[in-house]
């Protein structure tokens, strides 16, 4: 029997060195979701912190880690919002935080990590380039390479989010969870099998990056050449492979969603909940656009990961006319 690299008692030790602003985020039904999705919809906020995304909780577990006996320079590679993080936990104990990034990301997320004191390095290419790089420097400086998901520390900090869900919600059927690298579904997955093993676990991915769900489809690593997706955040093509190993053992299920149904469920969470979010976190909701008939019927909730958006990218697409979508 495969064992999982996740412990449920390091997770609830993770609550107490995560700072409070990142714990305990608005969970709610939204009701006015509900007609249009043909089932009982409840959101877990994850972008009401300053880092406007999940990842500060993985960061604090790392970086209070890192002040208390670990190097005071960390290098990572981020699509954007694990370098905010990273670089918002570091500076509050005083470490040297760089980020390696693609120019391409989104500037608003470029700009983020600079005004955190971050240091910041761009590469020509994509996430994938901006991880060799990282772990380039970190050999060359000879400081520690924090890594998204291979570092246990940012799962079982996601996996927070876990427990606040089984301790709040009087009972849901099923959570659906934006799969990148797999640190927030392995994370919040393991809680939720652990202490509501009844929950569905279905991880979500754009069609355009799905080399994590090809690889929890096949059991074993698939990577893809490239990505298409606007969904920078899980664009990766190189699963890790202990990573996936940890999914297989608390997914029920991995699917992926059009490019026209994430901006639909952009556009449906800024319609009917007020919410302005960046792609990935509206994964959830496309994955309940491509699939009613599945859901009907059932208590849904769906994490909202980020909203660190590009303004004028998303007003392209969130008013862009509706062509064949869900």
């Amino acid at each position: 029997m495969q064992e999982t690299r996740l412990d449920t008692a390091r997770i609830r030790a993770a609550r107490r060195v995560i700072d409070p602003v990142f714990l305990d985020t608005p969970l709610y039904r939204c009701e006015a979701l509900e007609p249009c999705l043909g089932c009982t919809v409840s959101i877990k906020l994850e972008t009401a912190n300053p880092v406007r995304s999940f990842k500060g909780r993985g960061t604090e577990v790392v970086a209070s880690l890192l002040a208390e006996r670990g190097p005071r320079a960390v290098v990572c590679a981020s699509a954007g919002n694990l370098g905010q993080a990273l670089a918002w936990s570091g500076r509050g104990r005083g470490l040297d935080v760089t980020v390696v990034a693609s120019r391409f990301a989104p500037a608003t997320k470029l700009d983020r990590m600079r005004a955190l004191d971050a240091r910041l390095e761009l590469v020509d290419g994509d996430f994938e380039m901006a991880r060799e790089r990282a772990a380039a420097v970190a050999r060359y400086d000879g400081i520690r390479l924090v890594e998204d998901s291979l570092d246990i520390e940012t799962c079982e900090g996601a996996a927070t989010i876990g427990l606040e869900l089984v301790d709040t919600v009087p009972s849901f059927d099923t959570v659906l969870i934006a799969l990148g690298g797999g640190a927030l579904a392995t994370g919040v997955g393991h809680v939720v099998k652990a202490l509501a093993p009844e929950v569905e676990v279905i991880c979500v991915q754009p069609l355009g990056a799905p080399a994590m769900t090809h690889s929890w489809h096949r059991r074993s690593v698939v990577t893809s050449g490239s990505t298409d997706t606007i969904a920078d955040g899980v664009a990766g093509r190189r699963p890790i492979p202990a990573v996936l190993n940890d999914l297989l053992l608390v997914a029920d299920d991995a699917v992926l969603v059009e490019e026209a149904s994430i901006i639909a469920g952009m556009r449906m969470l800024l319609d009917h909940a007020g919410l302005v979010v960046e792609p990935s976190a509206a994964l959830g909701i496309a994955a309940i656009l491509e699939d009613r008939d599945r859901f009907a019927g059932r208590h849904v909730v769906t994490i909202v990961c980020g909203s660190n958006v590009d303004v004028d990218a998303y007003r392209r697409w969130v008013d862009a006319p509706l062509s064949q979508g869900p």
